[in-house]
This record gives C-alpha cells, sequence and structure tokens, in this order.
C-alpha cells in the first residue's frame, strides 16, 4: 500500500525523487520532478521555470496541476509571489491566505490557492536562472523537513537547467565552428598519422575537383605533384622535431595541387601537428594563389591595417575629386581614411577654400552610410529666424508663410551623413539644440509636440578657431567637444608645394575642355608665377585664376598677366618672356626638369599624343619610343581625358 505524503520519511522522498527522474533528462526530467515534488508534499501543483530577466517573466519547463500537465506556460512575474521569491532571491513559504497577499495574480484566484512555497534556481554566479514552486489549496504549515526536500528537487532542477543551458551553448558553439570551417574560402583538409583524408571543407573540394565521399578515406598522395608530396614528408619530419604547442609551418612556395581534372593548382599552404586521443594527425590549409584578389577582398576585414590605409588612400585619388601629392596633404588624406569606417563625429579645420567639403564627401563615400544622403547644410548662408525650420522642420502654420509641412535637413538625412559647413557660425541657442540631437538622437520640428527620432553621422567644418570661440563665449564648450571627436585640418595651398602644379593643370584640362579651346602646357615660367604667389583663397582662388587665365588665353598660352591679381610678378630670377630653350640664362635642376617636362607635354600635343610613328612625339624628340615611355612613366604623365 502507497503511504500518504504527509507520513513519509525524507528517505522515502528522495527515493520517490530518484525513481521518478533518474531515468529522464530535458523535458521529460522537468515533468517527473514537477510531478513527484507535487505527490511527495501532497499540493494542489507544483512548476519550474527558466526566468526571463530580459522581459522579466518565467516560462514553465513543466508544470502540474491539479493531477495533469499544463503546457506552454509562461507568465509576468509582478505581483505574484515569484517575484517575491526571485526579488529577495531566497525561499518564500506562505502558508495561508495568499490571494490576499497576492490580489494581483489572477491565476492564483482561478485556482482557489490557499498557500504557496517557492525556491529560486540561482547558478554559480548567483544569478537567477529559474523557480521552483508548490501551490495548494489548503494551508501548508512550515516545516524543516519540506524546507530539506525543497532544496533538493531544487539542486536537481537546477542541475539539469545548467546542463541543458550548458549543451545548447555547446551545440551552438559546434554549429558556428561547423560554418567557419565549411565557410572558409581557403581549403581545410585533415589528415591521419598516414596521411589519409578524414575530413574536408567544400573548399577543398573545390580544389581538389572531387566530392567529400569521393576524398574521405584516399590518401593525399594522388592530390599533390609527386615532388610536393616529397617536400610534404620533409615539412612533417621538420613539424615532430618542434616542441609541442609549437608544430605549424607555412610551407615556402606553396603546394601544387593536381585536381581530379590533372589540373595544377598552385596554392599557397600551412600545415599543423596536432594529436586527437594521442594519435597525430594533421591539418592541411590552402589557398587557391589564382584566386587571391577575391580572397582579399572577402577577408578585408582582416587585411593588414597599413595595407588598408594605402589602399584607401589611393582610393581618394583615383576618384578624381582631391588631388594632391605632397607630403602634409598626404598625411591629411590619411586621417580621412583612417576615420572613414567609423561612425564618428570628425571636424574638419582650415581655411576658406581649402577643400573642406571634399574632404567631407570623401569621408561619407568611404563610410558604410555611403548609398545613403549626404545632406550639407550651409550654416552662415541660413538666416537666424530659419535655422530651426532649415535643421528640424516645421508644420503647417507653424509661424507666418509656413503654408505645408516641411521636413527638417535631420529628418531627409536619416541613416545617412549630415554636414555641416561653417558650424562656427551658429547662434548660442540653437547650438542647444543641436547638442540634444548629437547626444539624444532627438529633434522636434517647429509647431509640432511629437519628437523624431534620427540615425545621422556628423561632420562638420569651420575656418575659425572654434578653441577661441569657446573661450570668448561664442561657441559651447559641451558641443565643441561633441564636434571635435575627430579632428582633421586641411593645410593651405601655400604649404601644399608641388600640388599646386597638379591642381593647376588640372583646372586647365577641364575649363578648356569646357570652353572648347586648347591650352599648351604650363610653360615653367606659368608654374613659377604661381607657385610664388601666396594663395589665401587657397584651391578655390587657383581655380578662379585658371579658369580666368583660360578665358583670356591668347595663341594657346594661359594669360596669368590678367588671371593673377595685380601686382603678382614672376620671380626675380625668371625671365618675363616665356621660352623653351634651356640655354637662356642659368637654370638650377628643378627647373632642367620642368624645362623637359614642358617639352615632352608640347610634343604630345603637336602629335595629337601619338607616342611611336612617324608622327610620334618620340621622333620630334629625337629619343626612342621605349626611352619616351620611360619617362612618361617616371613624370607620372597621362593623356588628359
Amino acid at each position: 500500500m502507497e503511504k500518504n505524503p504527509a507520513t513519509l520519511d525524507e528517505n522515502d522522498l528522495l527515493q520517490k525523487l530518484v525513481d521518478g527522474t533518474a531515468a529522464e533528462t530535458g523535458a521529460n526530467f522537468f515533468r517527473s520532478l514537477v510531478r513527484s515534488l507535487s505527490q511527495a508534499l501532497g499540493t494542489y501543483g507544483a512548476w519550474v521555470t527558466e526566468y526571463l530577466p530580459g522581459v522579466n517573466r518565467l516560462r514553465a519547463l513543466a508544470f502540474w496541476l491539479g493531477g495533469g500537465y499544463v503546457d506552454h506556460y509562461e507568465y509576468e512575474i509582478v505581483g505574484t509571489p515569484c517575484e517575491a521569491a526571485i526579488k529577495n532571491n531566497s525561499y518564500l513559504h506562505i502558508p495561508d491566505n495568499v490571494i490576499a497577499l497576492f490580489p494581483g495574480d489572477p491565476d492564483l484566484s482561478k485556482i482557489g490557492a490557499v498557500s504557496y512555497m517557492g525556491f529560486p534556481l540561482i547558478d554559480q554566479g548567483k544569478q537567477i536562472i529559474g523557480n521552483l514552486a508548490v501551490v495548494d489549496t489548503r494551508k501548508m504549515p512550515g516545516s524543516l523537513r519540506n524546507l530539506a526536500l525543497f532544496r533538493i528537487f531544487a539542486a536537481r532542477a537546477t542541475a539539469e537547467l545548467l546542463r541543458l543551458r550548458a549543451e545548447h551553448e555547446m551545440r551552438t558553439r559546434g554549429e558556428k565552428l561547423e560554418g567557419v570551417f565549411n565557410g572558409a574560402m581557403d581549403a581545410i583538409v585533415e589528415l591521419d598519422r598516414d596521411f589519409n583524408i578524414i575530413m574536408i571543407n567544400p573548399a577543398a573540394e573545390r580544389i581538389f575537383g572531387c566530392s567529400r565521399k569521393g576524398c574521405l578515406g584516399r590518401s593525399l598522395e594522388p592530390f599533390l605533384a609527386a615532388a610536393d608530396f616529397s617536400r610534404f614528408h620533409q615539412i612533417v619530419r621538420l613539424l615532430k622535431t618542434r616542441p609541442r604547442g609549437e608544430r605549424s609551418v607555412w610551407v615556402r612556395d606553396g603546394l601544387a595541387v593536381l585536381n581530379a581534372d590533372y589540373n595544377t593548382i598552385p596554392t599557397e599552404a600551412t600545415l599543423s601537428q596536432i594529436e586527437i586521443d594521442g594519435n597525430p594527425c594533421y591539418v592541411l590549409i590552402l589557398r587557391d594563389v589564382r584566386e587571391r584578389y577575391e580572397a582579399q577582398k572577402a577577408i578585408a576585414s582582416l587585411r593588414d591595417e597599413t595595407q588598408y590605409l594605402k589602399e584607401e588612400i589611393e582610393s581618394l585619388f583615383n576618384r578624381g575629386a582631391i588631388i594632391g601629392e605632397s607630403p602634409l596633404f598626404r598625411k591629411t588624406l590619411q586621417l580621412v581614411a583612417e576615420v572613414s569606417a567609423t561612425d564618428s563625429t570628425v571636424l574638419i579645420s582650415g581655411e576658406t577654400g581649402t577643400g573642406k567639403e571634399l574632404i567631407a564627401r570623401a569621408i561619407h563615400a568611404s563610410s558604410l552610410r555611403k548609398d545613403r544622403a549626404l545632406i550639407t547644410v550651409n550654416c552662415a548662408a541660413i538666416p537666424v529666424t530659419l535655422m530651426e525650420s532649415e535643421f528640424f522642420g516645421h508644420e503647417k502654420g507653424a509661424f507666418t508663410g509656413a503654408t505645408r509641412r516641411r521636413e527638417g535637413r535631420f529628418a531627409i538625412a536619416d541613416g545617412g551623413t549630415i554636414f555641416l559647413d561653417e558650424v562656427g557660425e551658429l547662434n548660442r541657442e540653437l547650438q542647444a539644440k543641436l547638442l540634444r540631437v548629437f547626444q539624444e538622437g532627438e529633434f522636434t520640428p517647429v509647431g509640432s509636440s511629437r519628437t523624431h527620432r534620427t540615425d545621422v553621422r556628423v561632420i562638420a567644418a569651420t575656418n575659425r578657431d572654434l578653441s577661441c570661440a569657446v573661450r570668448d563665449g561664442d561657441f559651447r564648450t559641451d558641443l565643441f567637444y561633441r564636434l571635435n571627436v575627430f579632428p582633421i585640418t586641411v593645410p593651405p595651398l601655400r604649404q601644399r608645394g608641388d600640388d599646386i602644379r597638379l591642381l593647376a593643370e588640372h583646372f586647365v584640362a577641364r575649363f578648356s575642355k569646357r570652353i572648347g579651346r586648347h591650352i599648351l602646357p604650363l610653360s615653367v615660367e606659368c608654374i613659377e608665377r604661381l607657385m610664388a604667389y601666396d594663395w589665401p583663397g587657397n584651391v578655390r582662388e587657383l581655380q578662379n585664376v585658371i579658369e580666368r587665365g583660360v578665358i583670356t588665353a591668347r595663341h594657346g598660352r594661359l594669360n596669368l598677366a590678367y588671371a593673377l591679381p595685380q601686382g603678382v610678378e614672376p620671380p626675380s630670377n625668371q625671365d618675363s618672356t616665356p621660352s623653351p630653350d634651356p640655354g637662356n640664362g642659368l637654370k638650377t635642376m628643378q627647373q632642367l626638369q620642368r624645362l623637359e617636362r614642358n617639352n615632352i607635354l608640347l610634343a604630345l600635343e603637336t602629335s595629337q599624343w601619338r607616342v611611336a610613328g612617324e608622327k610620334g612625339a618620340a621622333k620630334l624628340l629625337g629619343i626612342p619610343p621605349s626611352t619616351l615611355q620611360s619617362k612618361l612613366k617616371a613624370m607620372k604623365i597621362k593623356r588628359p581625358r
């Protein structure tokens, strides 16, 4: 005859627990546990739950109530006895009147609950992971015996829940590892001690030209050129001489793979020796160097930082929008390359006309937001009364003239970049409102009571010294530091040396094509006059000077006498009349190099950019075409588009 639960001693109850759960795991374990617990204590119901801290809910792993199971039970813990147990991280026993104590728990009323007992499940880090509880329709007097038994049941529930979580984590890690293994672009081959293939990934299948099923169990030998398989044995012998943990080597000159079609595929290779259950095995990684370019793109995030910056800087030059090779300007472009891939706020400073907007556009074009809009706002050109509306938009009727609703620049730039040019011209009232957008990502349109959110990257530019403006009280300190996360200073044109010539040649080509005039290559005298000028207006002024010079050009020669400001004379050691004759006075090496460059350009213009042939530039210059090609490459002379 089965004993009444109230008369069972501790040994009997423990035996019921063991009998009910010993052969079970997972969901079946928890179902057996709550049934055994309810029957052992003689309660109306019992349940074990998993705690979901993010949503402050408990999800039942098993729920036994009134002689049957309740499936898919989940509830918010606010206002329930379980909340008190979890909040206090301790055993909770309510022997009577549980409904009166927790009137906000509707489930207690449904089952006519009178008493409750709960015990939180705690992991090794003292974190709550769940709760074990019983409920009864009768009073439940306190008992050290019941508390001791409850602890045992809770410990069993905790151990199983932790085991399931660990099992899930291991399974997830295994799936990730398998994903990395199968998704790797390099071929990965695992070999046993006799060099038979025991595992390969899809990339290895592609290189070998053989399915996994067709490769497994086969020797590596037929997949390598004979000489390379011999080298492979030598490498293995070398690995065996190394200490454990250091048995990995990059195979110099790689290995030649023979695929199923008897094609030879050159590869880079690494070989490592590992041990599994005391037996040596080998991991061979092969990279098809024919696909080097594609592989480098696929693993761009692992590219060497220096090479990455170099490529990014070169890409800025190749776009044609930014021209310059001076060391000072290259440092600026290096900063552009470093900050572009981030979402950091950038403050670009520099004199008027240095190209701050071009730098901002280059940052956006190389950023993760390049597919979204770059919205430019000239803070100095917006009337003070319209600034707030321009930035944040307005509702219809918000002010006189607001005949319709209008989106502001921050709303339009959502997901992209906003460029605040001449940010130092903002008044302090708007500075405070911009600070809120930068800090909270929120703004309110004029005339609206609704707050809008926006996700924008901020790039600002100024020709003022904002630190001085802060000291003078014209610019908020907090906004300055919010903008000055990554400062970039664009150097003035007068400090950029030969960039003046490069920019001048670029502008000559642009305006001569636009106006439809043929302009001869810049003479040495022209270049020296341009280099001697101080350029207070920087690149913008140079552009205007060249445009004027092209418009007023005579006989294909740039007219700098009119284009440059009055009083700018050619250097004193240079004749005022241009002449390509190098014998006209003593020349420096730099002047001779410029003369040679201009002479080559003149020959190319005369020959319509034909290098070789009877009417080619090489013939006109009296040098072999190969020599002229070498000079063009050394001087970086390219035919204008």
